[in-house]
């Protein structure tokens, strides 16, 4: 089915493309996943994507590691 949409708001047009390069989409798959969520669901599953784009890209980082390391640390004197 194919549908022709008029009059999309600039603002709504910048954040659906831009959403579709952020997540290498097209802009047809997001627009159908925007309308999809927006009508509740169409009985399909609907899969998020908010931190795909993290997936594999941890980097060991040591002064990371010191400063997690250091916040982990438990004064004593506050606890008294």
């Amino acid at each position: 089915m194919q549908y022709t949409l008029r009059k999309v708001p600039r603002d709504l047009d910048k954040a659906l493309r831009q959403k579709a390069r952020k997540e290498g989409r097209s802009l047809n798959e997001i627009a159908i996943e925007a309308l999809s969520r927006g009508v509740g669901g169409y009985g399909g599953i609907v899969r998020n994507h908010d931190l795909d784009f993290a997936i594999g890209t941890w980097v060991e980082d040591a002064e990371v590691e010191k400063a997690i390391e250091d916040q982990r640390g438990i004064d004593q004197d506050l606890w008294k």
